[in-house]
C-alpha cells in the first residue's frame, strides 16, 4: 500500500532541533515514524528534546555541533551516517538573530550572524549531499534538504540588515542547489516562518506594543507556534513531496501578503 507520509525506515537530521520550531519539526518527524539525529549547542536542552522525541518509539541520537565551525559540521556528519548508516533527510534549522541599527551593527556582528545562518546551512548541506550523492551512485538514489530562512530574506524590517541578508542568501542558495542535484533525486526546499513564538522572539512576545502592531497585522491574529511547522516537515521528508523542489513554504498566518 502506499503511504506517502510513513517515515518508518528513515532517517532525518534536525540542526538546531532541541528546541522552537527545530524539535516541532523533529516530534512531528519522530511521530510519523523517521529515526532522528539532534544537533544543538546546549548538551542540557539536547537530552531533554532526546527524551521527548524518543516516547514515539524511534531512535534518536543527539550530538553538540557548533554549526558556524567547518570541523564540526564534517565531524558531526560523519558520525551521524556511521550511527544510523544512512540520512534521509536533513532539515538546517540552526540560527541566531542580531538585530542592530546599521550604523552600530558591528563587523563582528554581521559575521557571527553569516557564519551561523548562511555558513551553517551551506556547511550542513554540502556534507549531507556528499553522503546522498554517493548513496545514488550506489543505486539508492534520493533524498531532501530543507533549509528554514524567514520572511526576513523576502520583506525588508529596520535593525535587520545581518539576519535578513543571512536569510535571503539561503532562500538563494535553496534555488541553485536544487537545481544541480536534482540529478539525483535529492530534492532541495527551504521554509520561511514569520513571527513564531520561541526563545528567540521572548523579548517581543513580552511587548503589548509590539503585539498590537505587528501581531496585528497577521491575519490570523496570533503567533505562530512550533508544532505549526510539523505537518511541513513530514511532507518534505516522505515520498509525498518526491516531485517537489526549489521552492519556499512561507508559514507566517499570511503576515507577508497583508
Amino acid at each position: 500500500m502506499y503511504q506517502p507520509f510513513d517515515l518508518t525506515g528513515r532517517v532525518a537530521l534536525v540542526t538546531g532541533g532541541n528546541g522552537g520550531i527545530g524539535l516541532g519539526m523533529a516530534d512531528a518527524l519522530a511521530q510519523a515514524g523517521a529515526d532522528l539525529v539532534i544537533w544543538g549547542m546546549n548538551e542540557a536542552k539536547n537530552a531533554a528534546a532526546a527524551e521527548t522525541l524518543r516516547v514515539h518509539g524511534t531512535q534518536v541520537s543527539v550530538r553538540r555541533v557548533d554549526v558556524s565551525l567547518e570541523a564540526e559540521v564534517v565531524a558531526g556528519m560523519d558520525a551521524a551516517v556511521k550511527e544510523m548508516g544512512r540520512l534521509d533527510t536533513v532539515i538546517a534549522n540552526a540560527g541566531i538573530g542580531g538585530a542592530a541599527p546599521l550604523t552600530e551593527l558591528t563587523t563582528e556582528l554581521f559575521h557571527r550572524v553569516h557564519a551561523v545562518n548562511e555558513d551553517g546551512v551551506f556547511w550542513t548541506f554540502r556534507e549531507a549531499a556528499r553522503h546522498m550523492i554517493a548513496r545514488a551512485q550506489d543505486g539508492d538514489s534520493g533524498g531532501s534538504l530543507v533549509a528554514v530562512a524567514s520572511t526576513a530574506g523576502i520583506e525588508g524590517a529596520a535593525r535587520n540588515a545581518a539576519y535578513g541578508a543571512s536569510k535571503g542568501a539561503v532562500l538563494s542558495m535553496v534555488r541553485a542547489l536544487a537545481v544541480e542535484l536534482a540529478r539525483h533525486e535529492i530534492r532541495v526546499n527551504s521554509i520561511a516562518p514569520g513571527w513564531i513564538a520561541t526563545e528567540m522572539t521572548a523579548g517581543a512576545q513580552d511587548s503589548q506594543l509590539f503585539n498590537d502592531k505587528v501581531i496585528g497585522r497577521v491575519p490570523m491574529r496570533r503567533w505562530g507556534r512550533p508544532e505549526d511547522f510539523g505537518g511541513i516537515a513530514v511532507y518534505l521528508a516522505s515520498n509525498a513531496s518526491r516531485f517537489h523542489t526549489a521552492d519556499t513554504f512561507v508559514i507566517d498566518g499570511g503576515y507577508v501578503v497583508f
